[in-house]
């Protein structure tokens, strides 16, 4: 739709199309034919490794990666002759502008000999001032080649010199400043076919983009102008070719701003949701991966949100072969993940996506994100299958999370870089040098001889089995090109245990024990490695995700540690993130010098995501633990975020402040990608609290934002996969799930034990404690008729308040539910 309106817009009114715009900034924009290398040239606009580790194809479904748009053939570890970010070895130099600020990102280019100006109104103003173009330079503090461009550009006196003398140069977080970076995201990809970090954009003093790209080498190479190169025909083409820059810059935005419109029609209803759902299965299905589950064949990301619509279809269809369908692919899928090198075995965790199609060789980065979202995804399996490996793999997220991105306040840092020193020593960083393992380290590690093995094996024979260490490595050269993993190991389960201890003649018991040791051995060893940087930028929307993920899994494993972290966090928001005085949201803080938790000088308001992410945060942690104080702040999040950012016209939500002036493109996201769409989340927490407080208003609300999708729910639903979760809620209306009785009593948590039991995705869980003065009891005053029976806890199941017959007994309450 974006190349669409662009290309009409082109063809229409602009004098430069877009082919036309990159010639005249590259090679001084004269009529006649270019040489083939001149015309390859142009393509470096279009330039390749933005990827956090590796060059790849963009597509609509991998835009939110750290990727750019060349061969996708080439997606694999990161070169070591390319350079990770590795600290400099001269002496740093006095800081600039960003050594004021707090976001890890910009802190690491705070000496660079760039004169950078965080986004803010004194850029703005010099620019203008000084009639100056912008050069914005967008990235993240654990982007691989964020770190490249730094060094080999960003660090260099020449470069830098140009920059400072005929830019106004702007360095912004993408975390930080989401708003910023879609908006200029969108233009890159709607001009060039792709995009991705670190992105590179030129803009009027207006802030109106004329040109961009992604990562830039430093000087020209094979078919790549470098960073040079374009400079100076931007300079160039400034002084002699302004006009033509800006009206095509003008003609881009407005061309944009239509192509990225999405409002319902007048009296429009949201699409049939059993069509939507059959659909959106179906798509799933096609590009389903069968052999190690995915849902393509490399690189492969583990996609959330396509695992819980698929267990939410499934709910619906259990009887059919299209549910027993959706339900083996999301199973095998979170299995194969959790054997795979994926899944950090010695550390726990995830990392961002495996380079191949077998889970195998990651990109080792972690991100708070995806630990969220797959601690909901197991602990969901769980509830589903009964089988214990996935809450044992929930479980041992949050491990990982607790001990290594919580911050003592109760808070979550954002991110592990993939990237860092090597345990032998060395100055430049490499992707994995944390978590992986040469077969002579293991050896020397698990020395022992095992009593009772066959041919008497040690510690290391069965553990090197079980997971596939080999003596030469076991990283493959396609994903290593570069042999930045040579003669390495990445654990990866290569059998059973019962498997195993069948291979050495042992009981599983034993195996069981072993492994566990081994891998304890490993984790202290892993301790005395240079650890990879840590991003502790805390944000309220990914704090909220993990909020729902401490909640979920603590309340279906009654894990009540789980369950104190969860409301920790939750106070955490609510003390550092929530601005009571002016009743909004912020973004982020950090994790200060001496440990404590600290603003910026000028906090940025929260998005759309901050508001939607804590507010299902918080309906997550009411079912948890039935306090009703936190399902009082997320209705008054949910009326803070309809008066901020509602689109009344058109219905839907805008990602950000629409009337801000500094951000050009009013859009609304239309994709679940890595974090699912705002919209998406919305969608079901308008209708869970409608069912919460009463209000019909809310219930209303869900439908139109469902109808402004509509066009994209009906012609691709994969892209929506959690929207089309809020269009089946809709549609087969929420359970409510009422529960009588006195929140600790056991008759009560045996009730309370069997709903948490269940996956009931269309269901909303509320506790009437007999306090008629309470928060439930005064937004629902039915529930005063909803009494105990025989003066035992008592469950009703009900839709719309109409119930049926109570039940006191854990397995009619079950019997009920599943009907």
């Amino acid at each position: 739709m974006l190349r669409l309106a662009w290309a009409r817009s082109s063809s229409k009114n602009s004098r430069v199309d877009p082919a036309r715009l990159l010639s005249i900034v590259l090679l001084g924009g004269d009529n006649k034919p270019h040489s083939p290398e001149q015309s390859r040239d142009i393509s470096g606009l279009t330039p390749p490794p933005a990827s956090d580790k590796s060059p790849s194809l963009l597509s609509p479904r991998t835009s939110q990666y750290c990727f750019s748009m060349t061969s996708r053939a080439s997606l694999s570890m990161a070169s070591g002759s390319e350079g990770q970010g590795s600290p400099p070895s001269t002496p740093q130099r006095p800081p600039n502008r960003l050594g004021q600020e707090r976001s890890p990102y910009l802190l690491q280019h705070a000496h660079n000999p760039v004169d950078w100006y965080p986004w803010g109104q004194e850029a703005f103003d010099k620019a203008r001032s000084e009639d100056k173009p912008i050069f914005l330079s967008v990235g993240y503090s654990t982007c691989h080649w964020c770190h490249v461009m730094e060094r080999e550009s960003f660090e260099d006196e020449e470069i830098g010199k140009t920059l400072s003398d005929n830019f106004v140069c702007i360095k912004v977080d993408r975390e930080e400043r989401p708003d910023v970076d879609k908006v200029y995201m969108t233009f890159v990809q709607a001009t060039s076919g792709g995009g991705g970090w670190p992105m590179s954009v030129w803009l009027t003093p207006d802030l109106r983009p004329f040109i961009g790209g992604t990562y830039f080498p430093p000087k020209d190479s094979g078919r790549r102008p470098g960073l040079k190169t374009v400079l100076t025909r931007i300079m160039e083409q400034w002084q002699d070719n302004r006009e033509a820059l800006e009206s095509s810059g003008e003609r881009v935005i407005e061309a944009l701003k239509k192509g990225t419109s999405i409002a319902a029609n007048p009296g429009e209803t949201p699409p049939p949701a059993h069509d939507v759902a059959n659909r959106c299965f179906v798509q799933l299905a096609h590009s389903y991966e069968e052999e190690y589950g995915g849902f393509r064949d490399a690189p492969k990301f583990p996609s959330p949100v396509n695992l819980m619509f698929l267990m939410s279809f499934w709910s619906v269809n259990r009887s059919s072969t299209e549910g027993s369908e959706a339900l083996q692919m999301t199973l095998h899928t979170l299995r194969m993940m959790a054997l795979g090198g994926i899944h950090d075995h010695v550390a726990q965790g995830f990392h961002r996506y495996s380079t191949d199609s077998s889970w195998h060789v990651p990109h080792f980065e972690k991100m708070l994100y995806d630990q969220a979202q797959l601690a909901v995804a197991y602990i969901s399996a769980y509830q589903v299958s009964g089988e214990q490996v996935f809450a044992d793999v929930a479980q041992d997220i949050l491990l990982y999370v607790s001990r290594d991105l919580s911050d003592k306040s109760g808070g979550f840092y954002s991110a592990e870089d993939a990237d860092s020193l090597p345990a032998a020593g060395g100055s430049e960083k490499r992707e994995g040098a944390f978590c992986v393992w040469m077969g002579s380290e293991v050896r020397e590690l698990l020395p022992v001889v095992v009593e009772g093995a066959t041919g008497g094996a040690t510690e290391a024979d069965i553990f090197m089995h079980h997971y596939g260490v080999k003596e030469q490595g076991n990283v493959d050269m396609e994903q290593d090109p570069h042999g930045e993993l040579q003669g390495q190991n990445v654990l990866i389960v290569r059998y059973s245990v019962e498997l195993t201890a069948a291979r050495f003649g042992l009981s599983v018991a034993k195996v069981s024990e072993l492994l566990a040791s081994a891998r304890a051995k490993m984790a202290e060893v892993r301790k005395s490695r240079p650890a990879p940087h840590l991003d502790t930028k805390m944000l309220a929307s990914w704090n909220g995700l993990m909020l729902s993920g401490f909640a979920r899994v603590g309340a279906v494993l009654d894990d009540k540690a789980l369950l104190e972290r969860a409301v920790q966090a939750a106070g955490f928001l609510k003390e550092h993130l929530w601005d009571a005085e002016r009743q909004i949201m912020l973004r982020s803080c950090y994790r200060g010098d001496e440990m404590e938790v600290e603003q910026s000088v000028s906090p940025i308001a929260g998005f759309l995501d901050d508001y939607a992410y804590v507010i299902c945060g918080l309906l997550d942690l009411y079912e948890a633990t039935l306090q009703p104080e936190w399902l009082r702040w997320g209705e008054e999040l949910q009326d803070r975020q309809d008066l901020l950012f509602w689109d009344a016209e058109g219905g839907g939500y805008y990602c950000s402040d629409p009337t801000d002036p500094t951000v050009l493109l009013r859009l609304k996201q239309d994709q679940d990608g890595a974090e699912p769409s705002a919209n998406s989340v919305s969608a079901l927490n308008l209708l869970r609290l409608s069912h919460y407080t009463g209000r019909k208003d809310w219930s209303q609300r869900s439908q139109q934002l469902l109808a402004a999708f509509s066009d994209r729910l009906t012609r691709v639903p994969i892209a929506l996969p959690e929207m089309v979760r809020g269009l089946m809620a809709n549609h087969y209306t929420l359970k409510q799930i009422v529960i009588c009785g006195q929140r600790d009593a056991p008759d009560t948590s045996s009730l309370l034990a069997t709903v948490n039991s269940l996956f009931l995705p269309h269901k909303v869980l509320m506790l009437a404690d007999g306090e008629t003065e309470g928060y439930l009891y005064q937004r629902l005053p039915i529930l005063s008729s909803l009494t105990c029976q025989g003066g035992s806890a008592t469950a009703y199941v009900c839709e719309d308040f109409t119930c049926a017959l109570p039940v006191t007994d854990p397995q009619e309450l079950r019997r009920l539910l599943l009907e």
